[in-house]
C-alpha cells in the first residue's frame, strides 16, 4: 500500500478536529458548571474542643475528624432541639432527613439526651396526616419556598426513633409516619413520585424515596413488636414485604435511581444489568446498616460506587447529576458508612481518609470538594458530620440493622 501522498494529512486533520470538538465540549461544560467555592469554612467562634465526645474502643485514627464533626453538630443544634443543616442562608433550616441522621449518630456514641432533643423537635413538628415537609424553620414553622412535602421523611424519622430506642416515647410519631407510608402504596406495591434528597420535583418514582421507606417500615415493625402493638406490627410487616418485592421487581437487578427502561442479559454467565435509570448513591440504603445484607445489593452498591467516583477521589450523588467533576461529601460519607457496616474496612478507610484530608481550615466538613480539591459549598454540613460519626462508629463496633 502506498504511504504518504497528497492525502497523507487527512487522518491528522480528523484527529485535530475531534480534539477541538472534545475541548470545546469540555469548556462548554465548565462554563455551564462553574467551579464551586466555599460559602463559609465553619461556624463563627466554634472550637472542636467543645465537643462532648464519647468515643471509645477501636482505632483512634479518626478521633480528630469525629471530634470536629461532633463540635459542629453541637453548634448546629439549637436549645430547642432544632438541628440546622448548615449555619448560613439556605442551609439554615431543619430537614427531617438530616436531623434523623444526627439523632442516630448521637445515639451511636451514647449521647442519648442530645438525640432525644433532636427527636423531640421532630415530634413537635410532625404531620398528623400527610407527608413531612421538605424542611422547617428553626422554630418549627413551614418554609414556603415552593418545595413539595417529601415522603422519604416518614422513613427516616422512624429509623431514627427505633435506633435510639425511643419508640415508646414517640409512638404517635412512629404510628402516623408508618401509616402514611402504607397509605401511599398503590396496587402495584409502590408509592407515587416524590421529591427526595436531590431536592427537585420528580415525575418518576426514585430509589431516593423507596430505600428510606423500606428502612422505616422495618424499623416500625421492630418498634410495634417491642411495644406490644401486634395489629400495627402485622400491618406494617405486610406493607414492608409488599414494598420490598415491588422494589426488587421494578428496580432490580442493579437498583438505579429510577426504574430501568430495559434489562440486558449480556452473555451466559454474566449478571444482567439495567439499561437507563442512572446510578444513585442512595443504593447504599438498601444494605447495612439500613437493611440486612444481600449479595445482589452488595454488588449494586460496589458497582455504583465505581460509577460515581470522581477524578478528585470523592463521589457524586448520581449518574444523571451534573457532570462537573465535583464530589459531594454526604454521598461520599454514605459509601464510607455502607462499607464499614458491611465489613469492607479498606473502602471505608479510604473514603474517611479522603474526607479527613479535605476539611476546611477550621476542621469543618464541607458540602462539596471541587475539581481543584478545594472545600466548597457550606461548611459544616450536618448530614456529612453525622455520617462521618456513624461510619467511624461502624468501624469500631457493628451498628444495629432493622
Amino acid at each position: 500500500m502506498r504511504e504518504g501522498g497528497r492525502h497523507g494529512w487527512f487522518p491528522y486533520v480528523v484527529i485535530a478536529l475531534l480534539l477541538t470538538i472534545l475541548a470545546a465540549g469540555t469548556i462548554s461544560n465548565l462554563i455551564r458548571n462553574p467551579q464551586p467555592r466555599l460559602v463559609a469554612d465553619g461556624i463563627p467562634g466554634r472550637a472542636a474542643t467543645s465537643a462532648k465526645s464519647s468515643l471509645g474502643g477501636g482505632s483512634p485514627k479518626y478521633d480528630d475528624l469525629v471530634r470536629h464533626a461532633l463540635a459542629d453538630l453541637d453548634g448546629l443544634t439549637l436549645p430547642n432541639g432544632a438541628t440546622l443543616a448548615g449555619w448560613n442562608g439556605p442551609w439554615r433550616y431543619v430537614w427531617p432527613r438530616d436531623a434523623s441522621f444526627v439523632a442516630v449518630a448521637r445515639c451511636a456514641i451514647g449521647q442519648y439526651d442530645e438525640a432525644l432533643d433532636v427527636l423531640g423537635f421532630l415530634d413537635r413538628v410532625r404531620p398528623s396526616t400527610g407527608r413531612w415537609e421538605a424542611r422547617y424553620t428553626e422554630t418549627g414553622g413551614r418554609v414556603d419556598d415552593g418545595r413539595p412535602p417529601q415522603l422519604d421523611g416518614s422513613g427516616w424519622v422512624i429509623w431514627a426513633t427505633w435506633f435510639c430506642h425511643a419508640g415508646e416515647k414517640y409512638w404517635d410519631l412512629v404510628r402516623e409516619s408508618a401509616d402514611q407510608i402504607v397509605t401511599e402504596l398503590a396496587p402495584n406495591g409502590l408509592p407515587g413520585p416524590s421529591s427526595d434528597y436531590w431536592e427537585r420535583r420528580e415525575k418518576e418514582l426514585t430509589l431516593g424515596t423507596i430505600a428510606p421507606l423500606l428502612t422505616g417500615l422495618r424499623s416500625a415493625v421492630r418498634i410495634a413488636t417491642d411495644q406490644h402493638h401486634p395489629a400495627e406490627a402485622a400491618r406494617w410487616q405486610t406493607a414492608a414485604e409488599t414494598l420490598s418485592k415491588a422494589t426488587d421487581r421494578v428496580f432490580g437487578p442493579d437498583y438505579p435511581r429510577t426504574p430501568a427502561r430495559a434489562t440486558s442479559f449480556l452473555e451466559s454467565g454474566l449478571e444482567p444489568i439495567g439499561i437507563d435509570g442512572g446510578a444513585d448513591a442512595i443504593v447504599t440504603v438498601l444494605g447495612p446498616p439500613f437493611a440486612p445484607a444481600r449479595a445482589n445489593v452488595t454488588s449494586a452498591i460496589e458497582r455504583t460506587n465505581a460509577v460515581l467516583t470522581q477524578p478528585n477521589g470523592g463521589v457524586t450523588p448520581g449518574e444523571d447529576w451534573r457532570a462537573d467533576g465535583v464530589s459531594w461529601t454526604p454521598q461520599t460519607a454514605l459509601f464510607a458508612l455502607s462499607a464499614a457496616a458491611r465489613g469492607d474496612h479498606a473502602t471505608a478507610d479510604r473514603l474517611l481518609t479522603w474526607l479527613d484530608q479535605h476539611r476546611t481550615s477550621t476542621g469543618a466538613l464541607p458540602e462539596k470538594v471541587n475539581r481543584d480539591l478545594e472545600p466548597a459549598g457550606e461548611a459544616p454540613l450536618a448530614w456529612t458530620a453525622a455520617l462521618v460519626v456513624l461510619a467511624d462508629s461502624a468501624l469500631r463496633n457493628p451498628l444495629p440493622v432493622p
